[in-house]
């Protein structure tokens, strides 16, 4: 989790490939925001239950290092695109027309639940396996 606004939101980097165990994973220290397999704003109700828990902590945290992207909401209807920047602590900085091709760079604008994030994870690592 890269970002926890307090509000019932958090933003994160997620990635693969699935491990077998959690010793198994690699340090938090190696992971980088370009290897990630999911990138989004997302409920954070798995964290406040227990269901998801906390493996690893990047000390000294550089905020720098993970940054939070603009957000991209396509409209295929009239195939135009929005790009929405926000602050820290989740405040809209801007919310301007931006090409829909960006879609394919940027995480689309909105917030995912956490079993969203769950079945979509789950998806992705099941393709990464296979790759």
């Amino acid at each position: 989790m890269a970002r926890n606004f307090g509000k019932g939101i958090a933003f994160g980097y997620f990635f693969g490939p699935k491990k077998p165990t959690i010793e198994d994973l690699p340090s938090v220290p190696g992971l980088r925001p370009r290897d990630a397999i999911l990138v989004g704003r997302f409920g954070d109700l798995g964290l406040l239950n227990g269901e998801w828990k906390v493996i690893g902590r990047d000390a000294p945290w550089d905020r720098t290092a993970w940054p939070l992207p603009p957000f991209i909401r396509v409209d295929e209807g009239t195939n135009t695109a929005m790009m929405t920047t926000f602050d820290d602590n989740l405040k809209i900085i801007s919310d301007e027309p931006c090409d829909p091709s960006l879609a394919a760079v940027f995480p689309e604008d909105g917030s995912m639940g956490y079993g969203f994030v769950e079945i979509r994870l789950t998806r992705l690592l099941s393709a990464v396996g296979a790759g």
